[in-house]
């Protein structure tokens, strides 16, 4: 199937990297067995059917589907007219902009940081990498809960980590406890990788939950890599607690990843952050120097502009997440088959689709959740990611970052596909 040749051959994440991977010409065998991305391998195939003029419904894309506020957009205008903005920076990034995001850190978490403590990083995704690369030596194992986002496994496996993954189910809302995180550390243990809200699941763990996990790994000298990067996107009483904030002990091995992709629809300027100890600090600055450089002036500028700015378009962007999810969740339970969790933040369902393997859909035998999203895309023109990206067979995320419009269309041609 051609979206399953897209996406490859998704790994269980508790293997290891396979030094057999054939690569032509003797090419890197630790690059060719990382797992392409499953959600740009849909989506981009969603963005070539529409350029072929097909009506597609996307529920793929981790983004939000607002442009970004007008007020950054012309301090980034402003940015591109002054020369200073044409020449390099320091690689761990503007000294204005670690301020903003130490000040901005200390208001919306309550954790006071120096801007010494804080590395720029392209995007959130570079900041996980650069995070593991500082972190890990070879054997080192990392607690991983899932359902995880599909990038996490990756960056641990290249830098000689192993992905210690430990399930969890709708039973438990998708929520790790400390009996299993105990269960599974072994001497071998080097750091939890610990993210609320949610991607992919929209799950929110409680104040109690947070101070429970984050006093089990300080009394273990474990590291805990958290990433924050939906805190400004959670839903009705569920809101977002910053581990170092509620457990100081974890303070000492703490890295924080942190972006403004999601909370300011800022997904294409590549801006995101690492905060950490000085030493911690020190080993991915280092990296960063040979790695990227600094990166772009005019993005670091309006980054400043957006952490300094008015929240007034994050809540109205909020609102309108909190009203669309509450019309795909009710789109979803009112599938015969379909179970789904109301998503307490991030702007994703995690439904299950498991009551549909086996059967018979759009004339093909559903055997795993990647035939369904395939059958999905070709047949009825909407793109979600299968669960098997994020560790989760049987399930799927859609994510409800589109319009009201959009939504309830996609939610029609799901429920008449799974029909029959």
């Amino acid at each position: 199937m051609v979206l399953q040749e897209a996406l490859g051959k998704l790994k269980t994440m508790t293997s290891t990297p396979d030094s057999s991977v054939a690569v032509p010409d003797r090419l890197s065998e630790l690059v060719g067995a990382i797992s392409p991305s499953a959600t740009l391998a849909v989506d981009s195939k969603a963005k070539a059917l529409k350029a072929q003029g097909e009506q597609v419904i996307g529920f793929a894309a981790g983004e939000p589907d607002f442009p970004t506020p007008s007020h950054i957009v012309e301090a980034a205008t402003q940015a591109c007219l002054d020369p200073a903005n044409h020449r390099y920076t320091p690689a761990v990034g503007l000294m204005e902009l670690r301020q903003a995001i130490a000040a901005k850190t200390q208001r919306d978490s309550g954790l006071e940081v120096e801007p010494a403590a804080v590395v720029v990083t392209c995007g959130g995704k570079h900041a996980v990498y650069n995070a593991f690369a500082a972190l890990l030596n070879p054997g080192d194992e990392v607690l991983l809960p899932a359902p995880y986002w599909t990038t996490y496994p990756e960056p641990i496996r290249l830098f000689g980590g192993i992905p210690v993954v430990l399930p969890t189910s709708a039973d438990s809302g998708f929520r790790v406890s400390v009996e299993q995180l105990e269960a599974a550390r072994t001497p071998q243990t080097k750091a939890l990788l610990f993210c609320s809200p949610s991607n992919p699941t929209g799950a929110v763990y409680s104040r109690e939950e947070i101070i429970a996990i984050g006093e089990w790994a300080a009394s273990h000298g474990l590291w805990v890599l958290t990433d924050e990067i939906y805190e400004h996107l959670t839903y009705g009483s569920h809101r977002h607690y910053s581990m170092p904030v509620e457990v100081p002990d974890v303070r000492e091995r703490c890295v924080i990843v942190n972006g403004v992709a999601k909370t300011y629809a800022m997904t294409g300027w590549r801006v995101g952050w690492i905060i950490a100890p000085p030493h911690f600090v020190k080993l991915a600055s280092t990296l960063q120097t040979h790695q990227t450089s600094n990166i772009p002036n005019v993005s670091q500028q309006a980054a400043v502009a957006a952490l300094t700015g008015s929240l007034d378009s994050v809540a109205e962007m909020r609102q309108a997440f909190d009203r669309r999810r509450q019309l795909m969740h009710a789109g979803l339970t009112a599938i015969d088959g379909v179970a789904c969790l109301e998503p307490e933040g991030a702007f994703y369902a995690f439904p299950s689709f498991e009551a549909f393997v086996g059967q018979t859909i759009g004339g093909h035998v559903i055997g795993t959740t990647l035939d369904l999203a395939e059958v999905a895309l070709d047949v009825a023109k909407i793109a979600f990611v299968p669960g098997e990206a994020f560790g989760a067979p049987g399930y799927g995320r859609l994510s409800f970052a589109l319009s009201d419009d959009d939504l309830q269309e996609g939610m029609s041609r799901l429920a008449a596909l799974l029909a029959g």
